[in-house]
């Protein structure tokens, strides 16, 4: 895909992040949609730095998974290429370079509390925070899907792929979900996106 970060960023948000992708030299890809990530990091083999954004995701999320992904550029060049992914260095960069973006017009003012929040200490993936996960939703387009946590205990409910499972208790954080054919428990966080079958 060859749409620029204009299409999915306000102006505003545009002229604010621009001057760090120039500084930095980096280069933005919109990628169809990924189901195991929203973007990612990686230096080409000519020596260039590529960040890739899925195209689905929707301005707050796009612009919280750019600031993410620059944010591993960064952490390389100060603190080498030996760090953790989501290591220490990585979570303060990623910090420090969010801090000017969190407050309006950037991030909606109801993210903004939750967002600083996160900040507190950053997860590897905004899905992995599901207060946060669920609030960044809230701004993509409506659909027919359904939270886990929505659904009553023993309600059926489809995945993607077409498996069928029932819903059962809370564990911590996680959903114990009973595959129907299978008899298998799996685990589900609680902001996966299922569609409901009826009875």
């Amino acid at each position: 895909m060859k749409q620029q970060i204009e299409h999915y960023l306000s102006e505003e948000t545009v002229a604010a992040i621009r001057p760090l992708l120039v500084q930095y030299g980096l280069l933005v890809k919109i990628k169809n949609p990924r189901k195991t990530r929203h973007g990612d990091y990686r230096q080409l083999p000519n020596g260039l730095c590529q960040i890739t954004i899925n195209a689905s995701l929707n301005q707050y999320a796009f612009l919280l998974t750019l600031i993410h992904e620059i944010s591993h550029h960064v952490a390389y060049l100060t603190f080498g290429r030996r760090i953790l992914p989501h290591g220490k260095e990585w979570k303060r960069t990623f910090n420090n370079i969010a801090q000017p973006f969190l407050r309006e017009p950037f991030f909606d003012h109801a993210l903004i509390p939750i967002l600083k929040k996160h900040f507190l200490n950053p997860k590897a993936s905004s899905d992995t925070d599901a207060v946060l996960a669920l609030a960044l939703k809230q701004f993509d387009p409506r659909n027919d899907k359904n939270y886990i946590f929505e659904l009553s205990i023993g309600a059926l409910f489809k995945i993607p792929n077409g498996r069928i499972f029932r819903r059962g208790h809370q564990r911590v954080k996680r959903y114990e979900c009973v595959e129907t054919i299978s008899g298998r428990t799996y685990l589900f966080s609680p902001n996966a996106e299922v569609e409901l079958i009826e009875l």
